[in-house]
């Protein structure tokens, strides 16, 4: 089974995240990237959308036994290269030149939820699933950039009830505070809406890609230099 895989409907690319609950590690980030990397190396490509090919879940974020067990190891370097890699991952949902869309079809906890966040525009089905920031009931703080684009996709009072209770939240809730474009009855339905949306976009990609580039500076800006002060030194749990 691949981490990853990419494949296309007419000009519109989909990243389909392939491997059972799409637990985040090095692995995954790298894959991500070169998912990335192909689709925007295709001059073809006009949309991405991001999604999971399982049921239900579409990840359930950080995959907390291959970091333990890289803790115990003693492999800092692994540690950080996973870091910088979902940073890249997110940058890459950011400053794509085209519009990178999040086809929710399941639970969407932790990072999985901060990899919504990071797209331009999401979706949801409604009939199974959950959006989720449970990082304050495992001892994991946010990294600053991470704090950045969420605010940039979530009301800043929902986010900031969501972030301190870790709150369930679904689908039709998201929808009615604006964080999705549409809460979708099925997979099937999901999957179709965000595909006639990403189909509407015949945008130039060097404007796309400016208005992307000056409309996250900031979130960009902490990304680069408030992250490093807490991934070199492997500042992850909370004291």
């Amino acid at each position: 089974m691949s981490i990853a895989s990419l494949t296309y409907d007419e000009t519109v690319a989909v990243i389909t995240m392939d491997k059972g609950e799409n637990r985040q590690n090095l692995e995954f980030a790298n894959a991500m990237n070169k998912c990335f990397k192909d689709a925007l190396d295709n001059e073809a490509t006009t949309a991405i959308i991001i999604t999971s090919g399982g049921e239900k879940i579409f990840s359930a974020g950080v995959d907390l036994d291959w970091l333990g067990g890289r803790l115990q190891a003693g492999d800092t370097d692994s540690m950080k290269a996973f870091m910088y890699g979902m940073n890249e991952v997110f940058k890459n949902c950011l400053l794509a030149p085209v519009p990178v869309i999040a086809a929710i079809n399941g639970h969407a906890f932790g990072n999985g939820a901060m990899l919504c966040c990071a797209c331009d525009f999401r979706f949801m089905k409604s009939d199974r699933g959950f959006f989720c920031f449970p990082e304050v009931d495992v001892n994991i703080p946010f990294m600053p950039g991470m704090i950045a684009f969420c605010k940039k996709s979530i009301p800043y009072h929902k986010f900031n009830e969501w972030k301190l209770t870790g709150k369930r939240v679904a689908a039709q809730e998201l929808e009615e505070s604006h964080v999705i474009q549409k809460a979708c009855a099925d997979k099937e339905e999901l999957l179709a809406e965000a595909m006639a949306f990403a189909k509407t976009f015949k945008k130039g990609r060097p404007i796309f890609g400016e208005h992307k580039k000056r409309l996250h500076k900031e979130i960009i800006a902490v990304m680069e230099k408030e992250d490093p002060e807490y991934i070199e030194p492997l500042n992850l749990m909370a004291s």
